[in-house]
């Protein structure tokens, strides 16, 4: 912690406000300070008011909450920045209204360009994927690339399979799934590594478009209170954030993370310049185990219920992953792994066992992304590893739509996991995966509080078991997430010499009805001291 020097003058004050702080010493207050990007008292109205000059800023809350900033712990968020101004079909209800969209868009961009992104879910329309003939009559000119919503299963139309030079005799490849016709021809669908197939063919987006992503996806998440992210991608992703952090223009908090698989690269750039400061830090690597649960790549230890020939699929071998986790451990790396499938997550597990054995003890912090569907025997190793599980609440409540279906009711048990998690005394972070999901805090602290699934078959929550409380799920959001990327120090508490980074929301989110807590609005969020957003 920097404390403040004693000079500093204040600039910001919030009275009238119901404060929770984090801070275990002094949970809630009703007011606080700021001098610079620092918090310079948190306190009573009345004490507060005794310490601010003229010239400060005073915003009377009249009882809104105040919060420390979201972290989203896990995010793809140049993804979500073009995401934004791409073809929208999450919420296609309907084989004819997903085609009817992607007519529509078509019409509003030039030939040739590719139509990306999208977020199609085929469980909208009762699970028959999508093909690539639903679509090439309305897309002649532009070749079409469309992920589903979890990002590991892609719908090509012709123009995209013929840009990429994809013809019937395309190999299949590892960790991948291309899905075929009974002629043996593909569909357009292209599964986890398969994906890379008609990927590589897409151009890059010219630098002016990628700072443009950044600035939206900013100014996307600051309206919903998140003053940091920890963004999932890769070099071309970090030398975008570096451009903006030297222009001055960052006004979101970024930890970015890299491919494992480069983690010498990143052992030289952290030797050679360091791992940041407070708006830009590096030093974590992420990997891969195995796909998702909606498209059937997810790593199980025993078939799908609704496929009994299929267990899923390893994005990556454990001799891989164990080599990957090993150098980048003993060069002093963070180790981020997505792993959803129970296999996939004891997998990385008992990697993560051995490597902190034979590296020897230090503060590594390893983390699990997603950590879905863990057996049950395996939720307490997280907290006897002190492995993180980064957890995304809505996803809980989305698939929770279709889960059972696939797994089964006793599989379902362990699904999300967040009372056990905490209970096994697990480090807990929350995100939002976005662009896969929403990266909105307050829709996922109703998931974890409620566990109503949004076809609202579950009123009473999904396995309301796994139900936590509200000030839990703002741990995780907060101080949770903060630790998940070593930034405890310096975020996700309020208190005197912390930075400014906080969140007024316009209800008390621990007085309300827990169904009520999706429909309250984020009024302003500060982040150093500044406000990035504030509600008109």
């Amino acid at each position: 912690m920097h404390p403040l020097a004693q000079t500093a003058v204040i600039t910001l004050a919030v009275v009238n406000a119901r404060v929770w702080t984090g801070d275990t010493r002094r949970p809630w207050a009703d007011a606080l300070a700021v001098a610079g990007d620092r918090i310079a008292a948190v306190g009573s109205s009345a004490e507060i008011k005794k310490l601010v000059p003229s010239t400060a800023r005073v915003i009377d809350a009249h009882g809104a909450m105040v919060t420390p900033g979201f972290t989203d712990a896990h995010v793809h968020f140049l993804d979500g920045g073009f995401a934004l101004q791409s073809v929208k079909l999450r919420d296609a209800k309907t084989k004819a209204e997903f085609i009817q969209r992607i007519a529509a868009f078509a019409k509003t961009v030039p030939a040739g360009a590719w139509i990306l992104n999208g977020d199609w879910d085929h469980e909208n329309w009762g699970g028959e994927l999508p093909h690539k003939e639903w679509i090439d009559s309305v897309t002649p000119h532009n070749p079409v690339w469309i992920n589903r919503l979890d990002g590991h299963m892609n719908l090509a139309n012709s123009a995209a399979l013929k840009a990429a030079a994809v013809t019937r005799e395309v190999k299949d490849v590892s960790g991948g799934t291309i899905v075929r016709d009974a002629s043996g021809a593909p569909t357009g669908i292209f599964k986890d590594n398969a994906a890379s197939i008609v990927g590589r063919a897409i151009p890059a987006a010219p630098a002016v478009l990628k700072d443009r992503a950044l600035n939206a996806a900013m100014t996307y998440v600051a309206e919903q209170g998140v003053t940091a992210v920890q963004a999932m991608g890769d070099w071309n992703d970090l030398e975008v954030y570096r451009r903006a952090h030297a222009a001055g223009t960052l006004r979101t908090r970024i930890y970015a993370y890299v491919p494992i698989s480069t983690w010498k690269r990143l052992a030289d750039e952290v030797q050679a310049k360091g791992r940041g400061d407070a708006w830009l830090r590096i030093g974590g690597l992420k990997g891969f185990v195995d796909g998702s649960i909606g498209s059937h790549t997810a790593l199980m230890l025993e078939p799908f219920t609704d496929n009994p020939n299929d267990k899923g699929l390893m994005v990556n071998t454990p001799e891989h992953l164990y080599e990957w986790t090993s150098a980048g451990d003993k060069a002093g790396l963070q180790l981020a792994v997505h792993a959803i499938g129970d296999r996939a997550i004891r997998m990385q597990l008992d990697i993560f066992e051995r490597v902190a054995k034979e590296n020897g003890a230090r503060d590594r912090r390893f983390r699990i992304e997603h950590a879905q569907h863990p057996a049950v025997a395996d939720i307490a190793r997280f907290g006897q590893l002190g492995v993180i599980p980064s957890m995304q609440p809505y996803h809980a409540i989305d698939d929770g739509r279709f889960v059972e279906r696939v797994i089964g009711h006793e599989r379902g048990k362990s699904t999300y996991a967040f009372k056990s998690m905490l209970d096994a005394k697990a480090p807990m972070a929350f995100g939002s995966d976005w662009f896969v999901a929403p990266p909105i805090p307050l829709i996922g602290i109703y998931a974890a509080v409620t566990r109503r699934t949004f076809d609202d078959k579950h009123p009473g929550g999904w396995y309301p078991e796994q139900k936590i409380t509200v000030e839990q799920a703002l741990r995780a959001y907060t101080a949770g997430g903060a630790y998940a990327g070593f930034a405890e120090k310096e975020r996700g508490v309020l208190a005197k010499g912390m930075l400014a980074d906080f969140v007024m929301i316009d209800k008390d989110l621990t007085k309300i009805a827990p169904e009520t807590i999706r429909d309250a609005k984020v009024l302003m969020t500060v982040v150093g001291g500044k406000a990035v957003f504030e509600r008109p």
